[in-house]
């Protein structure tokens, strides 16, 4: 394959990483003027071109990039929730007096990096992806510099995500030692009919390095902490995309390079998946910031995200496809409710402060009753046929008690979102709410809409293209 070929197939990422050089370029010397209109607008042109070119391609760059239909389906997910975040975060900072263009650069950078990881083809790619995504969310994480619990947030992000990619570089190095190759095809030939012990150790550290990204327990540690530091809307951000990105790259791996090895690493996940479901549940029984509540939820949520991929197969990664891009919607528009919401000049992030919410904001507090509706998994709204397209797989492949170990998880975990509902519903309010910004109103209303009612039209349109996916994802 020329490199004029393989530079075609990797036309979404060289576009913003054109754009990402020409923003910061243009940002510094037109003081901001424009920057984040022009990287939503980019973000928005990419993903629909990533769903234009729908369909199998092949291998870039001497098979470092993957061009198919299963990096093509996580590509219009993850941009246009990067389009969906810059004005919620350019718009929520200016309020603060705290703009700065850097921030809509860094996202379109974060979106680089995930849109390679989806397609990578090799653990180089896959290295290089994930530090590209990873650094910008580090900086994004602590992007208000005069605030120390933004700083601690990004500090502790840092530190720990070191650790998680030296376990990631150690396990890699161990896979190209026994394996022979860093490409996902050659390791597959060595891991055909059961990988080698030392195939084994290396894909268990792959596999940890991973989890921390996704923030999987018990690789956790780093999410609460920085889901309430973290900026509001940077948190809507990487609590949604990134995490959908590392799922899939995660899928890739195993049931590409790792498809013969299945029943090794199957228990590997059943493991992180009930113990992820555990903490999840739990732990979100005591909190009481909002922030650190959704911080356990989505530790549970990657938890049922990981019984679908355990599952193995077709139907289990499109089960993890469906699952993701629907929880992807409702983290988003619950953090833009978040970032909507202030009270007399400051954040509503307890549940005292959303203490009547329903009549003081009607349309927000339905918008937020459908998001925990959902998060509970009550039909029929989207969190419902996440999880059942999870658990019909697991079922599918025989792990049934497993999913019935989640169904319960997600019976407890019902409690804090009932919280929540019960205290906005019923609860006297603790004082008038100031006018919600417009822009994440949008949001809010808009995920609300996929959330419930359109969630059934959205499926009829994802099913086909996640099942295309899934099939280009676990075929070698």
């Amino acid at each position: 394959m020329t490199f004029s070929q393989s530079f075609l197939m990797a036309g979404p990422e060289v576009i913003l990483a054109v754009s990402a050089l020409a923003l910061l370029i243009w940002g510094a010397f037109a003081k901001r003027a424009g920057v984040a209109f022009i990287s939503a607008a980019v973000a928005a042109l990419v993903a629909a071109s990533a769903a234009a070119i729908f369909g199998p391609h092949g291998r870039a760059f001497g098979g470092g990039l993957i061009a198919d239909q299963g990096a093509a389906f996580a590509k219009v997910a993850i941009y246009l929730a990067s389009a969906a975040a810059i004005p919620l975060g350019q718009k929520w900072f200016a309020r603060r007096d705290i703009e700065r263009f850097e921030y809509a650069v860094l996202v379109i950078l974060a979106a680089l990096g995930m849109g390679m990881m989806v397609a990578a083809g090799d653990l180089i790619s896959l290295y290089v992806s994930l530090e590209l995504q990873s650094l910008a969310l580090y900086v994004l994480a602590a992007f208000r510099r005069d605030d120390a619990r933004s700083s601690e947030a990004g500090l502790k992000y840092f530190v720990l995500g070191a650790l998680s990619s030296g376990l990631l570089l150690y396990g890699s190095s161990l896979i190209y030692g026994f394996a022979g190759s860093t490409h996902f095809d050659l390791i597959a030939r060595a891991a055909e009919g059961g990988a080698k012990p030392g195939v084994v150790f290396g894909l268990v550290f792959l596999i940890c390095g991973l989890a921390f990204k996704v923030s999987a327990a018990p690789f956790h540690m780093w999410t609460p902490d920085v889901y309430e530091g973290a900026p509001t809307p940077v948190v809507g951000f990487f609590a949604g995309a990134p995490k959908l990105a590392a799922m899939v790259l995660l899928a890739r791996v195993l049931m590409e390079a790792f498809g013969g090895a299945v029943e090794q690493w199957r228990q590997v996940l059943i493991a992180l998946a009930i113990i992820s479901v555990a903490v999840g549940a739990f732990a979100g029984l005591v909190q009481n910031n909002l922030k650190r509540l959704w911080a356990y939820s989505s530790i549970a949520n990657i938890g049922y995200a990981l019984v679908g991929l355990a599952a193995g197969g077709q139907a289990g990664v499109q089960s993890v496809l469906l699952f993701m891009v629907l929880y992807v919607i409702d983290v988003t528009g619950f953090f833009a409710c978040l970032s909507a919401l202030t009270r007399e000049g400051r954040p509503m992030e307890t549940f005292d402060d959303f203490a009547g919410l329903v009549r003081e904001r009607p349309g927000l507090g339905l918008a937020m009753t459908a998001f925990s509706l959902s998060a509970i998994g009550l039909p029929p709204f989207s969190g419902f046929w996440g999880k059942v397209f999870v658990f019909q797989a697991a079922i599918g492949a025989g792990l049934a008690p497993v999913a019935v170990i989640a169904l319960i998880g997600s019976v407890i975990a019902a409690f804090y979102y009932l919280r929540l509902i019960k205290i906005m519903w019923l609860d006297p309010a603790s004082g008038a709410t100031d006018k919600p910004a417009g822009e994440a109103v949008a949001v809010t209303y808009a995920s609300a809409l996929f959330a419930f009612p359109l969630v059934m039209v959205a499926l009829i349109a994802l099913y086909p293209w996640a099942r295309a996916a899934a099939a280009a994802l676990v075929m070698r």
